[in-house]
């Protein structure tokens, strides 16, 4: 992983004496990364050096290019977070993506990347790649033990089963019938186990 005050020196040195450049980084107190962000609006420096700390929130109408090292690293709505920095203007814009992925999910990260600018898309390829982990847990990403369905592959099927719940439910004797008694008897079983962690 590229270090931000090494590729801050460099670039400082390479770029002197016609542009400036600065720094921004997450251990720089708010004052400070303020200050920065102020300078690099108002143009008193050209190049700006950052660490994801520039994901959300920074909005300089005047920046067009943005280069991203060590891509493959950053999760798909994260590099969209990262790239929605530059093109705030009508003035054309590039974000580069710099990545030497070492596996095939890496390698799939930056061709999705490339080949859309929607955020919906970008989301929905992000959790097919990367997983949901657990929604009650520790685990951020990966593969969850889904007990009826996984959400991404099996959408469409557990979109028609919550329309077929819905049509059962809105019948008022439901439970009564003789085909939904099993079903009658888990939701029985289902509630009072809720209950007791109410």
């Amino acid at each position: 992983m590229k270090n931000a005050e090494s590729i801050y020196e460099r670039f400082s040195q390479y770029f002197a004496p016609k542009y400036q450049v600065g720094l921004l980084h997450g251990r720089m107190k708010n004052e400070e990364k303020e200050s920065v962000m102020a300078a690099f609006k108002n143009q008193e420096f050209q190049v700006l050096v950052a660490t994801t700390v520039i994901e959300v929130g920074v909005d300089v109408k005047n920046a067009t290019v943005m280069f991203i090292y060590d891509a493959d690293h950053f999760g798909l709505s994260q590099l969209h977070q990262l790239r929605g920095r530059v093109g705030r203007s009508d003035q054309q814009s590039y974000c580069i993506l710099i990545a030497d992925p070492k596996n095939k999910n890496g390698v799939q990260r930056m061709q999705v990347m490339t080949q859309t600018n929607d955020g919906f898309v970008l989301s929905q390829k992000d959790l097919e790649l990367r997983g949901a982990g657990d929604v009650l847990g520790k685990k951020q990403s990966g593969v969850p033990d889904f007990k009826v369905g996984d959400p991404v592959a099996d959408l469409t099927m557990l979109s028609v089963a919550q329309q077929e719940a819905k049509q059962l439910s809105d019948q008022k004797d439901w439970a009564q019938q003789p085909e939904n008694n099993a079903l009658a008897d888990y939701m029985k079983q289902k509630e009072r186990t809720t209950y007791l962690f109410d």
